[in-house]
């Protein structure tokens, strides 16, 4: 009995000793995997070709968005054949045509402004009309003028290329200041006035107008009252390597752009009920109360001159109402005003000279504005 005892207490020393015990395994019930076979791997979803192209679904809306995601799906295609990369830019000038904004394109030459506001036209079944701002332009050569009629005795108003329902101007920098205070009436109230009668423009009226920052000579700054009548001021930059391949290889045997091809998409119809649909998405007072702060705040901060105005905070409770919408939601979150709000204030604020020396730009003072202010839970 003594000797078992003392058997088991060594084979338990050994065990507490043995720092990696190996356990006993059933040589019979041992499976080892073949050499070849690999494991399996898990099933990774695939995401869409671009994250702001994805419409992410929130349950039921509460109002009917499928003309919306219908109409913009389509616009997107058809935007893509002839565009390649922008996706922020297309979104942004879809949601300035839903709100009824214009907007400024800003970029250096040969990085398709043109080509993106013609296409986005043709994709429209209404009016389009193109105007090449130049230095020696007049008002007249865009209102209209009067014209004498000898049969009547009498002037008649012939209306210049503004009464359209998209008007292009290109490279409107480019013409002298009374040429651009000409603009002022239409951009804001849809209507001229000439010799004392008011003309009334059609549903629907949007400038989309380009502008090159580099070239000084020859051109002359828009003024800030202008400026503000933009809805939205797109910085555009060159293409990636990527996409500048991608433009090669699809251009690489033919230059040409037909644009009578490009099959109409919005009629007027579904403008107007796309408009009256976005008008239902709902804005909570705290998302309200969210955008008057970052539009104050541009009023009181060190380092801003001039800061936006009321018509900003408007703006931007526009665009993000659109911005929902087109991401498939029937109300407003912090991030449709996040990302609507560079390009509502860039071109709206000054900074100071100061802050210019130490080489900020209105991107970095407005990523500090909504960093500050409080997003609303």
């Amino acid at each position: 009995m003594e000797e078992n005892k003392n058997n088991e207490n060594e084979n338990l020393e050994n065990e507490n000793t043995n720092p990696n015990p190996v356990p006993a395994t059933n040589e019979e019930n041992l499976v080892v995997p073949p050499v070849n076979e690999t494991p399996e791997m898990p099933k990774v979803e695939i995401p869409p070709s671009h994250e702001s192209y994805a419409t992410p679904s929130f349950g039921t809306p509460r109002i009917d968005l499928s003309i919306v995601n219908q109409k913009v799906t389509q616009a997107r295609a058809e935007i893509a054949k002839y565009l390649i990369g922008q996706y922020e830019m297309v979104d942004l000038l879809l949601i300035g045509l839903f709100s009824g904004g214009h907007v400024l394109l800003e970029g250096v030459p040969g990085i398709a402004k043109t080509l993106t506001a013609k296409v986005l036209a043709q994709t429209l079944s209404v009016d389009f009309s193109r105007i090449q701002f130049t230095p020696d332009m007049m008002p007249s050569d865009i209102i209209g003028t009067s014209v004498y009629n000898m049969k009547d005795s009498a002037f008649n108003f012939k209306k210049g290329p503004i009464f359209t329902n998209i008007a292009l101007i290109d490279e409107i920098n480019r013409a002298p200041a009374k040429t651009q205070a000409a603009l002022f009436e239409v951009m804001e109230e849809r209507q001229i006035t000439y010799d004392g009668t008011t003309y009334k423009l059609d549903f629907p009226f949007l400038v989309i107008a380009t502008q090159n920052p580099i070239e000084q000579e020859g051109t002359y700054r828009l003024p800030e009252a202008q400026l503000d009548r933009f809805l939205f001021k797109i910085n555009l930059v060159h293409p990636t390597l990527s996409e500048e391949q991608e433009i090669l290889k699809r251009y690489k045997n033919n230059t040409r752009i037909d644009f009578d091809k490009i099959p109409s998409v919005f009629t007027k119809t579904d403008l107007e009920k796309i408009q009256e649909t976005i008008e239902g998405v709902r804005i909570e007072d705290a998302i309200i109360k969210y955008i008057s702060e970052i539009t104050h705040e541009t009023r009181i901060h060190g380092k801003i001159y001039l800061g936006a105005s009321p018509r900003a905070s408007l703006s931007m409770l526009k665009a993000s109402k659109a911005m929902a919408a087109i991401r498939g939601r029937d109300f407003v979150i912090p991030d449709d005003v996040q990302f609507v709000a560079y390009h509502v204030m860039n071109h709206r604020i000054i900074l100071t000279p100061e802050a210019e020396m130490e080489g900020m730009d209105a991107m970095l003072v407005i990523q500090e504005i909504i960093k500050k202010v409080e997003v609303p839970r």
